[in-house]
């Protein structure tokens, strides 16, 4: 039995003194390629053949005129500027003249808008959109946006009024024809049935009425108690219904 473990110890006696022979040549062998390793010269590589690129271009102000002019976040910096004129507003009917007065408080015009009643009016009275500016001698003048429109009596007059009928002189020459006869008869029925819808008009103030547009019943007729005056004044002839006391 003590033999055997004899023996024993000595296999392993052995067994710790190989392996530290054979890690002693291993270390060398480590170490004689480590100095191999360093001891070694490398040639260098050549060095890269490097391309340097050409410079950038002068920068300018002119080479961005293109996108200056089409920047779309800034419509002020186009030189093509557009300017949108605003059509012009077209000028209102003007008001029609049916007259002129005087009754010693300076003149007094009767204008009424297409389809409104006719009113008299002073200078600085405004009428629509218009503004009677002045009444002279030969026709009005209005204001209108800050402009100033003169017209004369004939050219505000309503031209829808039905044309004054020619009437024949009494007494005369020879008979008319028997082909116009009939046209005679038609004229004075038309002018009967137009006198018969005259007589006062609108009011114009206390006890008094305007005079509707062609109306030829004479002066001093009464219609309604109202009595026909007409009255000659500077700036034409001044027709009123005054109510009968």
């Amino acid at each position: 039995m003590r033999g055997r473990l004899l023996l024993l110890n000595l296999l392993l006696l052995a067994g710790c003194v190989a392996a530290a022979w054979r890690l002693r040549v291993q270390h060398e062998e480590h170490a004689r390629r480590q100095r191999e390793f360093l001891s070694a010269r490398v040639a260098p590589p050549p060095a890269p053949v490097v391309a340097l690129p050409s410079p950038p271009p002068q920068i300018s102000a002119a080479s961005y005129l293109e996108v200056a002019q089409k920047l779309l976040f800034s419509r002020d910096r186009n030189p093509n500027v557009i300017i949108e004129v605003a059509a012009p507003k077209p000028v209102p009917p003007l008001p029609h003249y049916y007259g002129v007065m005087n009754f010693g408080d300076g003149p007094r015009v009767i204008l009424a808008l297409p389809g409104k009643p006719q009113k008299s009016y002073v200078a600085g009275d405004k009428i629509g959109d218009f503004v009677l500016a002045a009444i002279e001698p030969s026709g009005l003048v209005f204001e209108w946006e800050g402009k100033q429109i003169r017209k004369r009596f004939d050219e505000l007059k309503d031209q829808t009024e039905a044309p004054p009928v020619q009437q024949q002189a009494a007494g005369g020459g020879g008979a008319a024809p028997a082909a116009a006869a009939p046209q005679n008869v038609s004229t004075v029925a038309t002018v009967t049935t137009v006198q018969e819808k005259k007589g006062p008009g609108g009011e114009a103030g206390e006890n008094l009425r305007y005079c509707q547009p062609g109306d030829t019943t004479p002066a001093g007729t009464i219609v309604d108690g109202y009595r026909k005056v007409v009255k000659r004044t500077p700036f034409g002839e001044s027709c009123l219904w005054e109510k009968v006391q």
